[in-house]
């Protein structure tokens, strides 16, 4: 895709499909939080403060509530009805179902609805094996404090997931927390008045001293003691009959079969409850990855920011010793519309300490003065082309044509030089094998909190990344506002393509395929402005990654290849692909659910975890502040940072690879300029040393005094630092 057909407006029914799979997440997470109580609990039952009424204190078990009001029942004598509460189980109810049948025995089993969707297979087998079924509501909870919504979907949950599971809906029903009758006191009394108006015989259990013998309902958990108090009941010989609660009334089974289309609903239920379940234990996973990878790429900044450091200011026995570069260089400034900043880019290149300058700009078919700014400039170094616009790529593969050295700088045409940065940036060139040089690109516009989080992302993200792709050469991106290259490498990859929308980082890649290295010279410091709106900053990050994806999917071959640019290729694409796409992608969901924890779960746990990798981030930004000589003050706006602009930034990643696999072609966004970073370093306070200015200590290499700067730092052309 080229940059003059990518004129499309991506689509925008993504954000509705997003906003669906987010829905579909809180529901699953809210349901999930509701399954296991936290979320609009009721487990606890509270003390009896009022008893059952007399009539139903009469020690039977079952109990009826009807116009006239309540009936009870019991087992004749010599009749026992076992009965199990929970599960289905997949350890204990099989050993059960063994037991009984050895015994030639029948059972009711109480299930939770939640369980008996887990195991449908159990189910069967209890049907299949002549025992009944019971209700102990969807999720154990305790109808005597639910509140009235919790109440209802306890019982119709529960009867949508037996008609999944097995096709049968019950009218059995025994509330949880409750044994005897006379325990279906307080709360409880009122919960089994409304459960029975809905068609329910509640089950209650005789008491424990109860002799078998004289007829009972027995209650008994599914588990080891439960296994081992039926076993030893199975024993008693002077029971005539162990059977179900409807075979000890000998009327019929209170268990019914349910049409084909509630079933279909069940089966439904089933399905949402496995997925639900299979996400939430696959977002736990994920958020557990996140973090680490999380952490880890923090403490690899800075065990790779530590390296680099080293290489530079320690001399290793044996290294070549290489030759100052005072070649002449041709600058290429391209330039649409920067009348704001054109002038102040110009004479800071003017400024340089480096004398043996070409500086082209070329206009590339701007509406305001851009070309006539340039042309007053008064100075036989300083070469302006008008060119009718055809994008950036075009602009600099023009001024490729006329240049007449050996090394060439781009440079974007907002962007500030300082005075010995154009010497700096040159001199990894010296070494044969290096093609281009990557510089540091510092941000100038930061008063404003949006100015504030760029810097720190500048700082943290773009310069450290930087001094580990050194160490690991694999450079991805020489920035569009500061890079040196060689003519013959530009030249021998076909000049700059405009395929993508990231031609700095398709060229710096192609560069590498092409077995050149791309080195990062991080004395070289260039000031620029950033977006000042979250619109702007939309715009420019969307076309950043939108072109980077297209740069990896240009150059994926690079993954399989030999040698350095195989060695690239699996290395930058690979942490591209995990740390700027597929993480990006999952951070809405990992924050919902990190929100979730907070709200329902472990607050103090959610805290502890949140601020310990605030902590993590804070020493790394604290130390990239120090490599890059800038105060630690604008670390107070990090944690501000986590609650909009990461967002922001996620969803960038997000909008840019729905664009790409819905194969959207992506037109060219410019950025407004206002020259807004001109004014930085006369906004110092007074009495302070602005950045970047003399007054350093010496001693430790971190602490050698910067360069220094005599022009005011100013605007960004949209490339990336």
């Amino acid at each position: 895709m080229t940059r003059r057909t990518a004129v499309r407006r991506p689509p925008r029914g993504h954000w509705f499909v997003l906003l669906l799979v987010l829905l579909v997440v809180a529901v699953a997470l809210l349901f999930e939080g509701w399954t296991t109580h936290q979320v609009d609990a009721a487990r606890t039952k509270p003390p009896c403060t009022r008893p059952i009424p007399r009539e139903a204190d009469d020690g039977k078990p079952l109990l009826r509530f009807g116009p006239k009001g309540v009936t009870t029942a019991a087992m004749p004598p010599g009749t026992v009805a076992l009965t199990f509460d929970g599960g289905p189980d997949p350890e204990w109810t099989p050993r059960l179902l063994d037991l009984l049948r050895r015994h030639h025995a029948h059972a009711t089993f109480f299930v939770y609805g939640k369980d008996a969707a887990r195991h449908p297979e159990l189910m069967r087998r209890m049907l299949r094996e002549g025992h009944e079924i019971g209700s102990y509501t969807y999720s154990g909870g305790d109808l005597g404090v639910a509140s009235p919504l919790r109440a209802r979907l306890e019982l119709s949950l529960t009867q949508s997931a037996l008609a999944g599971a097995s096709g049968i809906n019950t009218t059995l029903l025994r509330l949880p927390h409750t044994t005897a009758a006379d325990t279906l006191c307080g709360p409880q009394w009122p919960a089994a008045r409304r459960a029975a108006g809905q068609g329910y015989l509640v089950v209650a259990s005789d008491h424990k001293d109860r002799k078998p013998w004289r007829g009972v309902v027995t209650q008994h958990s599914q588990t080891d003691l439960g296994y081992r108090e039926a076993e030893e009941l199975l024993k008693d010989r002077r029971v005539n009959s162990f059977t179900t609660v409807s075979g000890g009334l000998g009327r019929p089974s209170f268990v019914e079969k349910v049409p084909v289309a509630q079933e279909i609903k069940g089966e439904g239920l089933l399905w949402s409850q496995r997925l639900g379940h299979a996400f939430l234990t696959l977002m736990v996973w994920t958020l557990t990855l996140t973090g680490v990878l999380g952490v880890l790429r923090m403490l690899l900044f800075m065990v790779f920011a530590r390296l680099h450091v080293r290489r530079l200011h320690r001399y290793q026995p044996g290294a070549p010793r290489l030759r100052e570069v005072r070649d002449p260089v041709t600058v290429l400034v391209p330039a649409y519309n920067e009348e704001a900043g054109i002038a102040s880019t110009v004479y800071s290149l003017l400024a340089s300490t480096h004398p043996h300058l070409q500086i082209i700009v070329i206009d590339d078919g701007s509406t305001d003065a851009t070309a006539d700014i340039a042309e007053d400039i008064d100075d036989p170094r300083v070469t302006v082309i008008r060119q009718p616009n055809g994008g950036k790529p075009s602009a600099l593969n023009t001024g490729l044509a006329h240049a007449r050295h050996d090394i060439v700088v781009m440079v974007d045409a907002d962007t500030i030089f300082e005075p010995e940065a154009l010497a700096r940036l040159i001199q990894p060139l010296a070494h044969p094998a290096v093609g281009a040089v990557s510089g540091n690109t510092k941000v100038g516009n930061r008063r404003r909190l949006l100015g504030k989080w760029q810097h720190l992302e500048y700082v943290l993200g773009f310069n450290l990344d930087r001094r580990m792709f050194e160490v690991l050469e694999c450079m991805p991106t020489v920035p569009g506002a500061i890079g040196a290259f060689r003519r013959d490498a530009l030249m021998g990859v076909g000049g700059v393509s405009d395929e993508t929308l990231a031609e700095d980082t398709d060229l710096t890649m192609a560069l590498w395929r092409a077995g050149w290295r791309v080195v990062y010279e991080e004395s070289a410091v260039a000031w620029t402005e950033v977006p000042s709106s979250v619109r702007q900053l939309w715009r420019q990050r969307y076309r950043w990654c939108y072109g980077t994806l297209q740069s990896m999917w240009k150059h994926r071959q690079a993954v399989v290849g030999v040698g350095p640019a195989g060695r690239f290729g699996r290395r930058v694409l690979l942490y591209v692909t995990l740390f700027q796409i597929v993480l990006p992608l999952c951070a809405p969901v990992v924050d919902m659910f990190a929100l979730f924890g907070a709200l329902f779960r472990d607050p103090v746990e959610a805290a502890l975890v949140w601020f310990g990798f605030l902590a993590i981030q804070l020493v790394t930004a604290a130390y990239a502040l120090r490599l890059d000589r800038e105060r630690l003050r604008v670390l107070w706006v990090l944690p501000l940072q986590q609650f909009v602009y990461r967002q922001l930034m996620y969803l960038v990643v997000i909008h840019s690879v729905i664009t790409a696999l819905l194969g959207t072609r992506l037109k060219w966004h410019s950025m407004k300029r206002t020259g807004t970073a001109d004014p930085y370093l006369l906004e110092a306070p007074t009495g302070e040393t602005p950045v970047g200015t003399p007054g350093g200590t010496s001693g430790d290499p971190l602490d050698e005094p910067p360069r220094p700067r005599e022009l005011d730092p100013a605007h960004d052309q949209g490339s990336r630092p």
